[in-house]
């Protein structure tokens, strides 16, 4: 089977990904100046903090308007088979806009995500049993919201593109049969991401909104199944890229519908956010699942030469090493609620 051919032909893959990765840095960064220059970023959307939040000062919420312009024109110009994860990430872009605005019930933004995934799926079946392909369409509507949870905290959801999508473009360029497309939009999207890091990091000046969350989310969810279905990776490796996420927002969701709790409100219970409030703070938060995020990306990619064996040892043996890490900050936060808790006895003695 032959990769796709890009219309962004250079000598080496590589180079053209690079190129991309860099130009799509720099448009990203110049939008996103150029909004928060004139003032616009903030008449867009803004996040005025509440007790909840782990930030003080009203921010605009206007990093999709960076990232998903710059991620979906490079996608319809360069690439030939990424044309409807392009128009369906900018579709739920423009319905997340307008709840970022006005606000859309749940049933609304929820139906508009599984749209978008069945429309994805249902186009580009994969061969597999039906049942498979639900399993990984509700998987990839779980994606998309995720990246939304985790957009609170400087840095953080930046990072997570950059790496992960980095970790994607690394894995379609160097396999036996190169997927130039596959690599070039992760590409793309990750050089992006760099873009708005820049505001982004902490203290951060942006964070990305739903606008800007939900079609990340989307795509990277989207990029997985494209690999998937043409042979690039197992089934495996996008949620080995992605792991330290996808457990953060999956652990927490559990525990609160253990608790009958209204999952969808705002809450502080992620464990970034209990780094952040046990005195880590932003930017070592943020450093410290970078670390983690660079180890998962590079196991996924080295696991992809082993055995079908070695690989399914490696996603378990990351999976031990997510939930130690886990443990550490779950016992880290007893101690300080029991700490909190005593001196608050001792002001009232």
């Amino acid at each position: 089977m032959s990769a796709p051919l890009s219309p962004f032909v250079v000598d080496s893959p590589w180079i053209a990904a690079l190129c991309v990765a860099a130009a799509s840095l720099a448009a990203c960064a110049l939008i996103l100046f150029l909004l928060l220059r004139t003032g616009l970023a903030w008449r867009l959307a803004t996040d005025i903090p509440n007790d909840r939040s782990l930030h003080t000062r009203p921010t605009p919420r206007v990093g999709g308007w960076g990232i998903v312009p710059v991620g979906v024109i490079a996608m319809l110009m360069l690439t030939r088979s990424m044309w409807l994860a392009a128009l369906l990430a900018a579709a739920l872009a423009a319905v997340s806009q307008i709840d970022d605005r006005r606000g859309l019930p749940a049933r609304v933004r929820f139906g508009a995500h599984v749209v978008a995934v069945a429309l994805l799926i249902a186009l580009n079946p994969a061969p597999a049993p039906w049942w498979a392909l639900v399993a990984v369409g509700f998987l990839m509507v779980w994606l998309v919201n995720l990246y939304n949870f985790m957009d609170g905290s400087d840095g953080l959801a930046g990072g997570m593109a950059l790496f992960g999508f980095g970790g994607y473009a690394v894995a379609a360029l160097s396999g036996p049969v190169p997927q130039i497309d596959l690599g070039i939009a992760s590409a793309a999207i990750a050089g992006a991401a760099a873009g708005f890091l820049l505001f982004n990091f902490h203290p951060a000046r942006i964070f990305l909104g739903d606008s800007g969350s939900i079609p990340l989310g989307f795509l990277a969810g989207a990029f997985g199944y494209w690999g998937w279905l043409k042979g690039t990776w197992p089934v495996w490796f996008p949620a080995l890229v992605f792991a330290p996420f996808i457990a953060d927002a999956s652990v927490t969701l559990l525990r609160r519908l253990a608790r009958g709790e209204k999952f969808w409100q705002a809450h502080r219970e992620h464990y970034y956010q209990r780094m952040v409030q046990m005195g880590a703070g932003h930017a070592r938060t943020a450093l410290a699942w970078y670390a983690l995020m660079l180890a998962g990306v590079a196991l996924a990619n080295g696991a992809l030469a082993w055995s079908p064996a070695g690989q399914w040892a490696a996603v378990a043996t990351w999976v031990i090493v997510l939930v130690a890490a886990g443990l550490v900050v779950d016992a880290s936060w007893r101690r300080h609620r029991a700490h909190l808790s005593e001196q608050s006895r001792g002001v009232r003695g």
